[in-house]
């Protein structure tokens, strides 16, 4: 049998031939239009982002929160947020550069800012947002070697209105939004350069990209998303490169160790540097310190814990604090307000933790069953005793009994009784020290005890939940039916007992590694804990890509509501849609052994970079969906980068199919009218909406005498 006459076993391939390849621009090829593209665009961001960038006058939604954490980087006043410190840190250093002391309050939104020099911030911020633009250009450039498509892209993003809002105030959207993208661009052209590894530019890419994953991940959390972004590209890249059997395992290893050391030590590096720097820079007190531990509170120069003498060991007769002994735990406190009405069998005082100091947080401890006269010795307090803490500035005892806590209604409430520190039973408590035995004393600071309630026996707890208005939003305090929960432990911060030998504070300080662990504990608890306040206006997930509710950023004669541009964000969805169904039949198409000819090459390009933009834009915007603290709309943006760059890129696409059914002439008309025709439309509804931006004064919409008459095309848009 002649073998070279078999036809070959299987599937056959079915060969469209009839469909020509899409059609393109001679102007792609020329480097004058790449820069030229590069340029326009870039005008374009700086005008549409510098101007009236002085505009409100006054403080505007959450520059009244970084705009007052860059005046205590600049006195070194110390204080806690829940995101790191790199965004807040590069306003601080734009306002000293431009003349900012640090002595605006940043009170509240719509506090003038009179003869404060705040321009200079918003214009730093303004910077970094602005830069967005040519970023994006640059990532669709090196995806899809298509300035038409760069272009493109770099118009929807300068026309789109939500972006620019967030480009203009003190705030940390800018530099987050601006080093993912940055971290993008890098990795996309650090992917282009794998036909020659190791060289210098390989590694300079290579190198970048670790920087500025560093310092995303620095601005805010968030910035993880882009770290799984490129930790998912590279894992890929590695294994083709496994696959690829003309490489040796030595040179694989290369390739591993490079990537380990450019993505994940570079940006561990920076990110412990930058944090590191802002622990030195903070040394003074500031309103943050009732967060941290007291060891902690101890390092930071005009605290009262500072250089301060303190006796070693608790006795009774001892006034002391009591600190929840949790990342953000607060201090044991009450006041002489009440429970409101029917939260008990009886309304008494109101007992909670608060996180800053003062003289409600401290207690009087005295023995159990005991006149508690000051005469006669000195007696430590140990393991087991029981004891009575009396309120120093209402005198009434620490007391709880049956009746359900505030909120947590499985524990049971907490309250202050009695009259001048004569109180009943229920005031008992018993120490209980973490681990301990039986004469083991409770030393200042270091020991970590419960307090055990001697007739429920319940014991003292306290967790990030906020009271309502009535308990002036202070953290709930409750006693646990539960022994073993981590929130009931405490510890003396602050010790008073002239009868005691005192011993320095230095004691207890502790390193600068250990201040690092425990800022990240507490702001991991307070981030998940985030909830919002009475009345606030919030938003969910699903509300984002479909513009259904934007968030006033300005009042009064300057309104500004952020909102995205809704022909640009609704447009992107039915594009992201698109790209899906087509990225399906492509799958199928593929299955199938169809092979479409001159247009495969294109649309492999096309459905290569796009995947890789769904998979970022996935990766910015699922988790919101599993995370239990607060959302606001804001939190949507740095996923909109990554869809306005697939919609560029599917525009160009589609107009390039429609024109490659005509001669190479008409094609060129045809090509170019549309595009032109495509941004025509992009930028009439940016001007049409730009009021949003730039500020709405008047009526609102639903009047027929404002400027935005006829422009409220959601009932839940507040303009």
């Amino acid at each position: 049998m002649d073998l070279r006459r078999e036809k070959p076993i299987g599937p056959k391939t079915a060969v469209c031939r009839s469909i020509p390849a899409p059609y393109r621009s001679p102007l792609e090829g020329s480097n004058w239009t790449f820069f030229v593209g590069l340029a326009v665009v870039t005008a374009a961001s700086v005008i549409t982002r510098l101007y009236s960038i002085s505009l409100p006058t006054h403080v505007a939604w959450d520059e009244t929160h970084f705009g007052k954490h860059a005046s205590w980087y600049i006195q070194g006043k110390f204080f806690f947020d829940v995101h790191p410190p790199l965004g807040k840190l590069i306003i601080a250093v734009a306002g000293v550069l431009t003349g900012y002391n640090g002595s605006f309050e940043f009170k509240e939104p719509g506090q003038a800012y009179g003869d404060t020099p705040y321009t200079g911030m918003r214009v730093a911020c303004a910077f970094l947002g602005l830069m967005v633009v040519p970023l994006a250009y640059l990532t669709v450039w090196e995806l899809m070697h298509s300035i038409t498509a760069a272009f493109l892209t770099g118009v929807i993003l300068v026309c789109e209105t939500g972006t620019l809002i967030l480009s203009r105030y003190i705030l940390l959207d800018p530099p987050l939004i601006f080093f993912v993208m940055a971290a993008t661009y890098c990795t996309a052209r650090f992917r282009n350069c794998n036909e020659e590894p190791f060289d210098l530019e390989w590694w300079y890419w290579l190198s970048l990209s670790g920087l500025f994953l560093g310092c995303a991940f620095s601005v805010k959390w968030v910035g993880l998303f882009v770290i799984l972004l490129v930790g998912l590209s590279t894992a890929k890249d590695l294994w083709d490169l496994l696959g690829n059997l003309k490489l040796t395992m030595l040179c694989i290893t290369q390739h591993l160790f490079a990537r380990v050391l450019c993505l994940i030590v570079t940006p561990l590096l920076v990110y412990g540097a930058i944090f590191v720097f802002h622990i030195v820079v903070l040394s003074h007190s500031g309103n943050g310190d009732g967060f941290f531990s007291s060891a902690f509170q101890s390092t930071l120069e005009g605290n009262e814990l500072h250089d301060l003498q303190v006796p070693e060991y608790v006795a009774y007769g001892s006034i002391i604090t009591l600190k929840n002994h949790r990342g953000g735990g607060g201090l044991l406190h009450s006041h002489h307000h009440l429970y409101p009405e029917g939260m008990g069998k009886y309304q008494q005082q109101q007992v909670t933790a608060y996180t800053h100091k003062d003289d409600n947080n401290k207690w009087l401890i005295k023995k159990a069953n005991s006149s508690n006269s000051a005469e006669g010795e000195v007696e430590l307090i140990k393991h087991g005793d029981w004891v009575v803490l009396e309120h120093i500035t209402t005198h009434r005892n620490l007391h709880s009994h049956t009746q359900k806590a505030p909120i947590t209604e499985s524990h049971f409430q907490v309250s202050c009784y009695g009259q001048d520190g004569v109180g009943d039973a229920n005031d008992y408590w018993q120490v209980e020290v973490n681990g301990g035995s039986p004469g083991d004393q409770v030393k200042t600071v270091t020991t970590v005890l419960k307090l055990r309630h001697v007739n429920v026996g319940c014991y003292l707890h306290s967790h990030s939940t906020q009271l309502p208005k009535w308990g002036w939003e202070q953290l709930e305090v409750t006693c646990n039916p539960l022994a073993n929960d981590r929130n009931n432990l405490w510890n003396v911060e602050g010790n008073t007992n002239d009868k005691l030998p005192m011993v320095s504070f230095e004691f207890y300080k502790p390193s600068v590694f250990s201040k690092f662990i425990e800022s990240h504990l507490v702001m991991a608890e307070s981030n998940n804990n985030m909830k919002p306040k009475e009345g606030e206006i919030t938003s969910k997930p699903w509300h984002w890509p479909i513009d259904y509710q934007g968030q006033l950023f300005s009042g009064g004669d300057h309104r500004v509501y952020l909102l995205g541009n809704p022909l640009i964000f609704w447009g992107a969805d039915v594009l992201l849609i698109v790209f899906c169904l087509m990225a399906l039949v492509k799958l199928v198409a593929y299955q199938r052994r169809v092979n479409c000819g001159g247009m495969k090459d294109a649309l492999d390009q096309v459905i290569g970079a796009g995947c890789w933009l769904v998979l970022g834009w996935l990766l910015h915007y699922v988790p919101f969906y599993l995370m239990g603290r607060v959302l606001y709309f804001h939190h949507y943006f740095p996923a909109l980068m990554f869809v306005c760059m697939l919609a560029g890129i599917m525009v160009e696409f589609f107009i390039r199919l429609m024109s490659s059914i005509f001669s190479s002439s008409v094609g060129f008309i045809v090509y170019h009218s549309l595009m032109v025709l495509v941004m025509a439309v992009i930028i009439g509804s940016f001007i049409i909406f730009k009021p949003l931006a730039y500020g709405m004064s008047g009526p609102k919409a639903d009047d027929p005498q404002s400027s935005m008459y006829g422009l409220k095309l959601l009932s839940t848009w507040d303009i």
